[in-house]
């Protein structure tokens, strides 16, 4: 059972950044690692990727060039970097652990942290 707990969120003004964290328990070098996000009301939204390789890093299409994937293998933690961001970020952000190569839907990830609150005020 591969534990993950997020960090890093907070309040932000808009253009302005944040780096989330998720730390894991144990080794996620096999795992691929995902973002995901859920502002009030509304269904839980695909952010991005990064594949146990390393060789295949994704984004949703809302956040693509504004939002960086990374991950330290040796730390067992994933790195969401946030840039320019927009009150429509406004979001809980949860990390999510998959053993497939590309795994885009919520449905195909198997651990899941508690999610970290991100508020970006205008």
């Amino acid at each position: 059972q591969v534990q993950l707990v997020e960090s890093g969120g907070g309040l932000v003004q808009a253009g302005g950044s944040l780096r989330l964290s998720c730390a894991a328990s144990e080794r996620t070098s096999s795992y691929s690692m995902g973002w995901f996000r859920q502002a009030p009301g509304k269904e839980q939204e695909f952010v991005g990727l990064i594949s146990w390789s390393l060789a295949e890093i994704l984004y949703g299409d809302s956040v693509k060039g504004r939002f960086t994937i990374s991950r330290d293998n040796v730390k067992n933690t994933v790195y969401l970097q946030m840039n320019s961001l927009k009150p429509e970020d406004t979001a809980v952000y949860y990390c999510a652990a998959s053993g497939r190569r590309r795994p885009q839907y919520r449905s195909e990830y198997r651990y899941w942290g508690q999610g970290t609150p991100v508020t970006v005020s205008s």
